[in-house]
């Protein structure tokens, strides 16, 4: 299928090759894949004596110089072999080219567009290889120690080293040499060259010219519309402008005696050196045109004249050019918008307009390549020529262009096979039946075209592209009986066939040849990118840088497989630049939304309130000149819609940006796929994260943190924000509220780092419970809070703020089943930690407590026995029963906040806890309490404390002493509980239903600690609980007692009995009543409402 097989002239081979050879010398060049011999300081002093005698070969008087070569020979042949027949291919290639325009071209016609094009590209490719080669500064370097590394190993030189020494020298200066060169063919590149005259003046207009022509423009003449684009030179009216003065620059420096001679070759290589300061020799590599033509004209005689020519041009070039090429992408933008607009809403106008498609992307694409290479190369220059912010709106509209013609290719294939057969076909047979003379060959071949075009369908669309290459080759050359030259009609209408097949066959390589856009100039495209985004009216744009690095595919070779492309590290820049830039934006919105929401907060309108009942009551407050507060929603009322708010001017540039994210759902850059909105979505799950944590407002020095009602307030602010980016673009956002939140239910998020929950935990533990412990605060369950306790040192939170009943279910909102589970372990821990204590305090006076066991009915024997007792037990156990409060606090909570969201799955976790039969297996138990405990459903046996507790088994100590101390545990407790009625802090208040020294939580602390202890050790929990109250009757002697000071708050404590029995599962009134008599306990409460009325009084 390929014209390369079926050319009858190795033209096309010759181009590919010499396309190779390009990449391959500019990966040599490469400074950063220098070889490393070169910069070896071991082989430095042969490396500067082999550059000096290159390309003489001495090695009988140096072997001190090159001893260290001797070392290193295989290695030198083994690494530096690519870098050497690399320039051996060069080398091949130069006398192949030689062969070429010796053979061919002495007679070649030019009206031959696809020969000629040919081979000016071919000329143009051989001065580049040329070039490049003499740019590669360590090429002697190379060639000298690879060479005399072969001479050491096989006793010779390499046998194409003398030929590759001697073309090295010569081309030192490359255009100089290839001047004498091409004085014999001078006269075939003049004629091709000269060809151009009418087709490159046509194409390097102004602006002006084009806007006053209506270029590209299908809506002009509307009559027209459907009618086929023609022109009588299709091919060159999509041809490269910047490939164009490549051909006349290079091409007029070879033959420059054409300049003095011909007129119109003056006038193409003026109008050329006026368009621009530097072209493209390959990729990033640049030839400064105006100073390297100075300096080889300068040394011609005769040739001051050219010499000031140059001059002229090079300071026309500098005021005018930038200006000029402004202007023309100024046009173009207008141009492609439309063009793209009309045949998005009628893409069958792609067929008949394909041509405009085609130059429109041409124009583009050479405006696009000038501006980067100038504006990376030239250094006066007018900054506002060379700077151009809305460069990414033109590259926009080419890649709009670009995916009609990929979307709608069989529209257009369609198209030009009907072209092709019903209209191409009968044209070609009657130009051929009017040819005066047409031989027997020309006669076959042309017949055997038409009836293939004739009978033409999709499938067999390369077919008469063949034929005509085939047939152009065979009458170009002036042996041909039937020359192009004579029939112009005829190559004209064979040029046209051409570019209609190439619609059938070749759209892909059509886009490639005309829009490919494979960047080198990664500064200035970068800077330009950067541009971009900080533009609102052009980030919408943003979108075509990334898509430009798909071009990069087409650039490379295959003679360089090796070759790492840079598309992959830019392309994942700008779309984490794009993903950053929406980031940051919502980002600022989030934070104007959440401050919006702040105002809402309750303890924001305490003013408002203060202000309405003054105003009531007609008291003046504050002073007169003081502003009246905006009350929230303010900020919604326009008094016009020219009014634009920070909000609105965010809103805005996200819209854009986010459009530019959501223009293609993935990009493919080599073997890699793209997708844009995924950055996005992973910038902002990270971004989400940080703000979450950092909205806690935690600061360790001082243990300030955010209340958890504001947090879930400023959290569901964001998240209102985040699932409005859904109508930007299409991200599942819930996903990222999934990923983002349920890291924050744990300990740790993916990166490591702190989240909510460790945060919250933290202070909980750390800070209220722990000035809980210091007697700052007190639990009152009648508040079911947490509060401050008047002390001389106020705390700098107010405790009720951070742990009633609201921000208890803030708080199960923001951390979740997970999260309060964690919570519910580190408080576990931490009763963990204190049971230990306990136990050690049990082994002290294990030998006391087994006697008191067993005297519970000897009162003085019992009385003397405690004062054998070493240490208070109750301290301990009241922070356990805190704790225990506040968690019984959270899970209450946390069942309020579940039963709202899943209500029916609450309900049918409670129905299966309540029905759990007696005699179930307590393991089968366990489980069941355990899913209950995660549903924050209170459990008879606590199964948390549970597996804390189990955690703490001695090796050293048997099971049954384990149980002996447990039981002693729950003894020890309850005989020292007379003591708490010496303090003066454990007075019962009605009020807070409780005691201020927190006493109260003894009741929850002793029937959880017990029921646990005793399911561990596979105890009868309720014989245990008897025990503990029959030890617990030693109250009864504090009655006795005449001390006052003892027995200050007796009643108070009395009513403990009542709480343990209320608080317990196991426990009855009746068998209270049996070990303490109610009558006490009856005329206890009446007692403390009696003093309480008395003391409020």
């Amino acid at each position: 299928k390929h014209v390369v097989l079926q050319h009858p002239e190795p033209l096309c081979v010759a181009m590919h090759t010499g396309n190779g050879l390009e990449v391959r010398c500019c990966a040599c060049g490469d400074p950063k894949a220098k070889p490393s011999y070169l910069i070896d300081k071991n082989l430095e002093s042969a490396v500067k004596f082999i550059v000096r005698k290159f390309p003489a070969i001495e090695t009988r008087n140096n072997n001190q110089q090159l001893a260290q070569l001797q070392k290193e020979k295989s290695e030198i042949l083994k690494n530096l072999a690519l870098y050497y027949f690399t320039f051996v291919d060069v080398m091949e290639f130069k006398m192949q080219f030689k062969c070429i325009t010796k053979c061919l071209f002495s007679t070649m016609q030019t009206v031959n567009f696809d020969l000629t094009k040919n081979y000016l590209d071919l000329v143009v490719t051989y001065t580049n290889l040329m070039m490049l080669l003499s740019r590669i500064e360590e090429r002697k370097a190379i060639i000298g120690l690879y060479n005399y590394a072969h001479e050491m190993t096989h006793g010779s030189s390499d046998r194409e080293y003398p030929r590759l020494g001697q073309m090295i020298v010569d081309y030192e200066n490359p255009l100089k040499k290839m001047m004498e060169e091409f004085v014999p063919h001078g006269k075939s590149l003049q004629d091709a060259l000269v060809s151009l005259q009418m087709v490159y003046p046509r194409r390097n207009l102004s602006a002006d010219q084009w806007r006053n022509a209506q270029l590209l423009s299908l809506i002009s003449a509307p009559s027209t519309m459907l009618n086929p684009a023609q022109s009588d030179t299709m091919p060159c009216e999509y041809l490269s402008l910047d490939t164009m003065e490549k051909w006349i620059v290079f091409g007029f420096i070879l033959c420059h005696a054409a300049l003095s001679s011909d007129p119109a070759a003056l006038s193409l290589w003026k109008l050329a050196l006026q368009s621009s300061s530097c072209l493209c020799l390959f990729r990033d590599e640049v030839f400064h045109i105006h100073k390297s033509a100075e300096d080889l004209f300068v040394n011609i005689r005769g040739y001051n004249k050219r010499v000031n020519d140059i001059r002229e041009c090079k300071e026309s070039a500098l005021s005018h050019a930038g200006s000029m090429h402004r202007e023309r992408r100024k046009f173009l933008r207008s141009a492609l918008k439309e063009l793209a607009t009309v045949l998005a809403d009628q893409p069958g106008l792609l067929g008949p307009k394909a041509l405009f498609v085609f130059m429109a992307l041409s124009f583009a694409r050479d405006e696009i390549i000038w501006l980067l290479r100038h504006a990376d190369n030239i250094q006066k220059k007018s900054t506002d020529d060379f700077i151009d912010k809305h460069i990414a709106e033109l590259i926009f509209y080419m890649e709009e262009l670009r995916a009609h013609v990929r979307k709608y290719g069989p529209v257009m294939q369609r198209y030009y096979v009907q072209y092709l057969s019903g209209f191409d076909a009968v044209v070609l047979n009657e130009l051929v039946q009017n040819l005066s003379v047409c031989p027997e060959d020309e006669s076959i071949i042309m017949s055997s075209f038409v009836n293939t075009m004739t009978s033409l369908s999709v499938k067999q669309g390369s077919e008469p592209l063949l034929f005509k290459h085939s047939y152009n080759a065979y009458t170009s050359v002036s042996k041909a009986s039937l020359g192009l030259a004579d029939h112009r009609e005829l190559g004209k209408m064979m040029n046209t066939i051409i570019f209609h097949t190439k619609m059938v066959d070749s759209l892909v390589e059509m886009l490639v040849e005309t829009s490919d856009v494979s960047i080198f100039y990664s500064r200035a495209f970068e800077k330009m990118f950067q541009q971009c985004l900080e533009l609102p009216s052009q980030s919408r744009y943003s979108i075509s840088f990334p898509l430009l690095c798909t071009h990069f595919m087409s650039c490379t070779h295959e003679l360089c497989p090796e070759e790492v492309n840079r598309s992959l590290s830019l392309c994942n820049m700008f779309l984490d630049e794009m993903a950053k830039q929406a980031r940051n934006l919502i980002t600022d919105i989030c934070t104007e939304q959440c401050t919006l929401s702040d105002q809402l907060l309750p303890k924001h309108c305490a003013k408002t309130i203060s202000q309405a009942v003054n105003k009531k009551s007609k008291k003046q407050t504050g002073k007169k000149g003081e502003p009246e507060r905006e009350k929230p929603g303010v900020e919604s009322m326009r008094k016009n819609r020219l009014l634009v708010t920070n909000l609105d001017k965010l809103h805005t540039a996200l819209s854009e940006l986010c459009f530019s994210i959501n223009y293609v759902p993935n990009m493919m850059v080599w073997e890699h796929t793209f997708t844009p909105r995924e950055y996005l979505t992973s910038h902002l799950e990270i971004r989400f994260t940080k703000s979450i944590v950092g909205m806690t407002m935690y600061n360790q020095a001082t243990q300030e943190i955010a209340k958890p009602s504001e947090l879930l307030t400023s959290v569901r602010a964001y998240m209102t924000v985040l699932q409005s980016i859904e109508n930007y673009v299409q991200i599942d956002i819930t996903r990222v509220f999934n990923n983002v939140l349920l890291q924050q239910t744990q300990h740790l998020d993916s990166h490591g780092e702190p989240t909510i929950t460790s945060l919250y935990t933290n202070w909980y533990l750390e800070t209220l419970l722990r000035q809980v412990s210091n007697g700052h605060i007190a639990y009152f369950p009648a508040m079911k809070a947490f509060v401050n306790l008047p002390t001389e040192n106020e705390l700098t939170f107010n405790a009720e703020e951070y742990s009633d009943i609201s921000e208890m279910r803030s708080l199960s909102e923001l951390l979740g089943p997970y999260g309060m589970k964690f919570l519910s372990e580190s408080l576990m821990w931490h009763i963990s930690s204190q049971v230990a204590e306990l136990k050690k305090l049990v082994v002290d006076n294990v030998e006391v407590l087994t006697q008191m066991r067993t005297s519970f009915d000897k009162p003085d024997h019992m009385a003397a026995l405690f004062k054998r007792l070493t240490c208070a037990v109750l301290k301990r156990m009241t922070i356990i029963g805190v704790i225990l409060s506040f968690r019984s606090l959270a899970q209450e909570a946390l069942r309020d906040v579940l039963s709202c969201h899943i209500p029916f799955l609450v309900s049918s976790v409670e129905d299966f806890k309540d029905h759990i039969p007696r005699e179930t297996d307590m393991k089968v138990a366990m489980n069941v309490y355990e899913l209950s405990s995660a549903a924050g459903l209170p459990c008879e046996i606590d199964p948390a404390l549970v597996v804390a507790l189990s955690s703490q088994k001695s090796e050293n100590i048997s099971p049954e002493e384990e149980y002996k101390i447990a039981c002693l545990l729950m003894v020890f407790v309850a005989v020292s509980m007379p003591t708490l009625a010496s303090n003066v802090m454990s007075q019962y208040s009605p009020a807070i239903e409780g005691h201020c020294n927190n006493i109260h939580c003894l009741a929850k602390a002793i029937n959880q600690i017990a029921a646990a202890l005793f399911t561990i050790h596979k105890g009868s929990i309720e014989d245990r609980l008897k025990e503990f109250l029959l030890a617990s009757s030693s109250l009864l002697k504090i009655g006795q007692e005449t001390d006052k000071s003892t027995t200050r708050n007796r009643e108070s404590v009395y009513l403990l009995l009542d709480m343990i029995v209320q608080e317990s599962p196991f426990l009855t009134m009746d068998l209270l009543e049996s070990c303490f008599p109610y009558v006490l306990l009856r005329n206890a409460y009446h007692a403390v409402y009696k003093q309480s009325v008395s003391s409020s009084a």
